[in-house]
């Protein structure tokens, strides 16, 4: 044991770090975890709304987009769709990992989101509405990760991951505006 402890770098104490795991079985919640979990997790399902609902938006824009011409924007709405679907899978099993349920309850849907649904039949109002949604994305994962701070740094990374990734989706919405 000493050959291990020694080996470590000065204040990793491994026999205290052993001793505090066997103590609970909360998956990936250790007693070292900083943030307050309950609040992270609520944080997590109104990112999941966000998600679910960019999802729906981007999928009704998908198909009824029309015309020949459009056949890029379709495509890119599909991929947008796509990518927000993969944003709702990592939020749902961080939210699990934290020992909460996601929520993906429908009547409340609306309620939780912080983007908005839009139903426009314009190709023009549709990428508008998807640039405002991807912008309010931003700014609410900015705050979100500002909020966690050091707390809770895999959800942080996790969070930053999502941002720039939105961040991307808002260029090219101002691309196809161009």
């Amino acid at each position: 044991m000493d050959e291990v402890q020694s080996a470590l770098p000065p204040g990793i104490d491994v026999e205290a770090i052993r001793a505090a795991a066997r103590q609970f079985y909360d998956g990936a919640v250790t007693v070292g975890y900083q943030a307050d979990r309950e609040a992270v997790v609520a944080m997590l399902n109104g990112a999941l709304a966000t998600e679910l609902v960019c999802i729906l938006r981007y999928k009704r824009h998908y198909y009824t987009a029309n015309g020949l011409q459009n056949g890029p924007i379709k495509a890119e709405f599909l991929q947008h769709a796509q990518e927000e679907q993969g944003h709702a899978d990592l939020l749902a099993e961080r939210i699990v990992q934290l020992n909460g349920e996601p929520d993906f309850n429908p009547a409340t849907l609306m309620a939780r989101s912080h983007a908005e649904y839009d139903d426009s039949a314009s190709i023009e109002d549709m990428i508008k509405a998807n640039l405002i949604a991807e912008r309010v994305a931003i700014e609410s994962y900015r705050q979100m990760i500002e909020t966690l701070g050091d707390a809770d740094p895999t959800t942080r990374h996790m969070l930053v991951g999502i941002m720039a990734v939105e961040e991307q989706h808002a260029e090219d919405m101002r691309d196809l505006l161009s």
